[in-house]
């Protein structure tokens, strides 16, 4: 079977062939390169496309995997649930700001973050994610801050054993490497616990590298040479890799996390 094409224009023509061949009862149009309206509603396969690349061979599987899952679940039913049922599935996602482009700020659940970023918050299931919109919020009776600690608990719950893995560079600088493929990994920015847990291994305060959704390495802030490499991966690992979130680096203290002027 050929590959799927790589340029977001024939990308996104494919996928809606596939669409139309499996719901000929839906309504579809391509917006933009990397755009489609299902049924009125807004779909963004920009990230689809970046998987396929990162996995051509795969590139089928990952694309019917990916429509099977998304029309699998009502999100309308999903945020019908009562905040007790919710409260445990709650979690964040780190988001450049970008996002608003095709987002109503206004109407997502969310709190500033730094680095032009945001933290949203979404209700995780089996195969999806929904967003949690501002309207539920107050049908819940509870504020974005609120939300931000709830979804930081059920972080850190499923964060007890953290998978690193430490890293001496050629340079002479350290990394600690996060990965737990959970679709959360950049997100463990967030952990109150973080710099407790990495400022031994590192040296001290160190910087993040958080450039896509399941990319987390954590960097010694020295020597200069070593942090510019670090640098220059991150930014290209922004500019390939599937939900892209920022290039800047996060400076990580004992009172917080700070953004890339601070580093």
């Amino acid at each position: 079977m050929p590959q799927l094409p790589d340029e977001p224009g024939p990308f996104a023509d494919h996928v809606v062939r596939l669409l139309a061949a499996r719901h000929p009862e839906f309504m579809l149009q391509r917006v933009g390169a990397s755009e489609l309206l299902v049924n009125g509603r807004r779909l963004d396969i920009e990230n689809l496309r970046r998987l396929v690349i990162q996995a051509p061979d795969r590139g089928h599987d990952i694309v019917d995997q990916y429509l099977n899952h998304l029309f699998e679940n009502d999100p309308g039913s999903v945020m019908t649930l009562p905040w007790e049922v919710a409260r445990s599935m709650v979690m964040p996602r780190i988001h450049h700001n970008s996002i608003f482009d095709r987002l109503e700020r206004e109407l997502v659940a969310h709190i500033p973050f730094v680095n032009d970023t945001a933290v949203l918050f979404v209700i995780d299931l089996p195969h999806m994610t929904v967003s949690i919109t501002t309207d539920q919020m107050i049908k819940w009776g509870i504020d974005a801050d609120t939300l931000d600690d709830i979804a930081r608990e059920n972080l850190a719950a499923i964060s007890d054993a953290m998978d690193i893995r430490l890293v001496e560079s050629k340079e002479g600088g350290r990394a600690a490497v996060l990965s737990h493929r959970d679709g959360y990994d950049a997100s463990r920015l967030l952990l109150p616990n973080l710099h407790g847990a990495l400022a031994p291994e590192l040296g001290g305060d160190f910087l993040v590298s958080a450039p896509a959704r399941d990319l987390f390495v954590a960097i010694s802030i020295e020597p200069d040479p070593f942090v510019k490499r670090m640098q220059g991966r991150a930014e290209e690992n922004f500019h390939t890799l599937p939900y892209p979130i920022t290039q800047s680096l996060f400076y990580v203290t004992r009172d917080g996390v700070a953004g890339s002027a601070a580093a």
